[in-house]
């Protein structure tokens, strides 16, 4: 039992977090003009250039984050990249009544909430491979060689 606790759950939890994205990035790579158009529909400039980079992102991240090699990067890149994606491409508040079931923004509000929760599930991510606690002290260690050090004088001007 302790081998399904400490082994296999952390790896199955890793799969089901991450599993969508290839088949994301396959349905890019059989429907490309699909993915072009909603590429271009956002607000970011660059569209084929930014359906490359997600595919990339899709493609080879999951597996990092799977097997554990530089997990903690591999899911930083892709919580960011939920995050971007569901501010950019799902921004449901654009829509009238997007609480509307025959709203075109509903299936919107689903999305941006799901790319979130995927993002909470990457940042379990982040910290159970040491990568919040590394990129932490390192912030610590940066904030402390910029404070200026302050030399109190007394009033006899020693």
């Amino acid at each position: 039992m302790d081998w399904l606790i400490n082994d296999a759950l952390p790896v199955l939890a890793r799969i089901f977090i991450v599993w969508i994205f290839p088949f994301s990035f396959l349905d890019k790579v059989f429907n490309w003009n699909n993915a072009l158009k909603q590429a271009t529909s956002g607000i970011l400039p660059g569209g084929p250039v930014l359906l490359v980079l997600a595919m990339a992102v899709e493609l080879l991240t999951p597996p990092m984050i799977v097997f554990g090699f530089y997990d903690g990067i591999a899911a930083f890149i892709l919580a960011g990249y939920c995050a971007v994606t569901a501010v950019v491409y799902h921004n449901f508040w654009t829509y009238p009544r997007f609480w509307s079931p025959a709203s075109e923004g509903y299936p919107h509000v689903w999305d941006f909430f799901k790319n979130f929760g995927l993002v909470g599930g990457l940042i379990f991510v982040m910290y159970a491979s040491g990568f919040i606690q590394a990129v932490g002290t390192d912030i610590e260690d940066v904030s402390t060689l910029s404070q200026p050090e302050v030399t109190m004088v007394d009033s006899s001007g020693e």
